[in-house]
């Protein structure tokens, strides 16, 4: 499967991802959402915002950033405001 196919994942996600060494879906769920938007800040886009987050969590649950539940979305909102 590539990262395009995953929900919340266009061109530029996937490729920020792509630049920290992720180039699957199986990758991005092996390394987890956080990780994966650690590297993403730290080697390609320090202003990577919390769309982009709940974004993450999305395509590695398999479902629309949306449909995240309103506790995991509280509880990336208390990651990235701790970044």
């Amino acid at each position: 499967m590539e990262l395009t196919d995953l929900p919340n994942i266009g061109p530029k996600l996937a490729d920020n991802l792509r630049r920290v060494g992720v180039s699957s879906a199986e990758q991005l769920r092996e390394l987890g959402t956080r990780e994966a938007f650690l590297r993403i800040r730290a080697q390609v886009d320090p202003a990577a915002c919390f769309h982009q987050l709940t974004a993450l969590a999305g395509a590695e649950a398999g479902v629309p950033k949306k449909a995240l539940s309103q506790e995991e979305k509280r509880a990336l909102r208390t990651f990235f405001d701790s970044l």
